[in-house]
């Protein structure tokens, strides 16, 4: 795990299967067809399916809770900004980097980004989050 330090860094990478869309639309609620039925789709603006917004995002909690800070992690806010669509298949790249850390308090302001496998920000946005106490 990374020192929560500014200039600190880390991502992970998951290409989004249908099976994924459709496990986050039965656990969230969100049936949107739009994310679930292709023939839909192809009538929006986007000509076909898209990942919902919020699957793309928790890429992003899965680095803060995971790798950086880590484990123990408690997120305290985060911004989106959706820049371009998911589809189904993309490989998606969330990176976060620490911008400032407060250490006597463990709060952590981090920058985060997800980019698909052509580079393209599809999202972004600040995550702040009470950073676990660092062990030896």
């Amino acid at each position: 795990m990374p020192k929560v330090e500014v200039g600190a860094r880390a991502s992970r990478t998951k290409t989004i299967t249908d099976a994924d869309i459709r496990a986050f639309a039965a656990a969230s609620g969100d049936t949107n067809s739009v994310h679930l039925d292709e023939e839909y789709a192809k009538t929006t603006r986007f000509g076909r399916r898209i990942v919902h917004g919020m699957l793309t995002a928790s890429l992003i909690s899965a680095v803060l809770g995971n790798d950086l800070p880590g484990i123990g992690t408690i997120y305290l806010s985060q911004t989106l900004h959706f820049k371009a669509p998911v589809y189904p298949d993309d490989t998606i790249t969330a990176t976060v980097e620490v911008t400032a850390f407060r250490e006597d308090k463990r709060i952590a302001t981090l920058r985060t980004i997800c980019t698909n496998q052509e580079g393209t920000v599809v999202l972004e946005g600040e995550a702040t989050v009470i950073a676990p106490k660092e062990t030896s």
